[in-house]
């Protein structure tokens, strides 16, 4: 294996749940050796669920290629282990509740002071200052506060989006973030606070619909699996069932008519001249359609959306995402180890010319002796 992008980096991590594990893991993937601190208890995330042969979905996703130390972070033994380890790193990302690694005297402050080389990582809920700094903050409500539930869902129901984008986005900032924080070190020679909320990191992905708003008079609005500014573009009935497909621009408007729906007097009429013409008469549009399309079946309409180069798709369960032909002609699953066996998960998507590294899901404190005896400290005693 060549050369990983971040080997001889050391990562310490306070981390828990999904934001600051999603930024470490990938920054694991890349070589990175990641020394997770964790309570007796562990990351609360093992305790989500126990779907894939007893350990949690949410933690197998998370955690591998990482170093579990169990600490106990009240005792001075804890945090004497604790501080030498971020004194002896490059990076420290945390994701505790505001004011804890202040209160252990790892603040961003104390810890360059440590180490004045470390990227100091702080992710939150909304931030380290403000009215909400002390607001508890979960994926769903921060998806509500960023507006993000309002424009998602049907006219008649608002709804939340089925992933933990909240947590993802401000995990994906923070990660960026170190490695933008590592080349700047590179120049500098200095380390330096980097800090991502849940709700600025979804905040800047809600810039459309800001704009729209913002300048446009009202928010774009509910539509279900149809798109609130495009048109045609969504979910369409055929005979055995439906297609998801997306016209662009004019090009694929004027094909679309002509060769999918074969009425090119479509193109000309006056209700569909320009998208938004379209959306303004979306409910007219789909009345022309559906006497077409409804008597196509799945396999003719994806035909003739294909030959017109016009965007289609079919809906995918999860288990049609686990057999995604795409997906297994890139060789993009892997087999990675865990104190349940072996584990098939995907590779991470950036494809370039180092293999990623793709080591075991660390049981609870698996490492923590050999960690200890790296620091020439004692081995912890058992909580037992």
């Amino acid at each position: 294996m060549s050369r990983l992008p971040l080997e001889g980096i050391t990562v310490v991590s306070f981390e828990q749940a999904v934001a600051a594990p999603f930024a470490t893991r990938q920054l694991a993937d890349l070589g990175a050796r990641v020394i997770k601190i964790e309570r007796d208890s562990g990351d609360f995330a093992r305790g989500y669920d126990t779907k894939v042969r007893g350990m949690a979905s949410y933690f197998v996703w998370l955690n591998r290629s990482k170093e579990s130390v169990v600490l106990d972070l009240k005792s001075p033994e804890g945090m004497r282990a604790a501080r030498e380890l971020v004194a002896r790193a490059d990076v420290f990302v945390q994701n505790l509740a505001p004011g804890a690694v202040e209160r252990m005297g790892l603040g961003a402050a104390d810890a360059l002071a440590l180490n004045p080389r470390l990227i100091h990582v702080s992710i939150s809920g909304y931030g380290e200052s403000g009215p909400y700094r002390d607001k508890k903050a979960y994926d769903l409500l921060v998806q509500c506060e960023a507006g993000l539930v309002s424009i998602t869902g049907t006219p008649d129901q608002p709804s939340k989006v089925g992933i933990s984008i909240a947590d993802i986005a401000a995990g994906m900032y923070a990660y960026t973030g170190v490695l933008t924080a590592l080349i700047q070190r590179g120049i500098t020679g200095e380390g330096q606070r980097v800090e991502v909320s849940m709700l600025e990191a979804l905040a800047e992905w809600m810039g459309h619909p800001y704009f729209y708003a913002e300048y446009g008079g009202q928010p774009p609005a509910r539509t279900g699996s149809a798109h609130a500014t495009i048109a045609p573009y969504g979910p369409y009935r055929c005979a055995d069932g439906a297609v998801f497909l997306a016209v662009q621009n004019e090009r694929e408007w004027e094909r679309f008519c002509r060769d999918v729906v074969r009425d090119a007097a479509l193109v000309d009429d006056e209700r569909f001249r320009g998208n938004a013409a379209r959306v303004e008469h979306r409910d007219e549009l789909d009345a022309v359609l559906a006497p077409v399309l409804n008597t196509l079946t799945r396999e003719e309409m994806t035909s003739r959306l294909d030959t017109a180069a016009i965007a289609n798709a079919e809906l995918r369960d999860i288990a049609g995402l686990s057999q995604h032909p795409q997906l297994e002609a890139r060789d993009r699953w892997h087999d990675v180890d865990s104190p349940v066996g072996m584990l098939r998960t995907l590779v991470p998507p950036v494809t370039a010319n180092w293999r990623v590294r793709m080591d075991p899901v660390p049981a609870l404190g698996a490492d923590t002796e050999r960690v200890l005896a790296e620091l020439a400290l004692p081995p912890r005693e058992s909580s037992a």
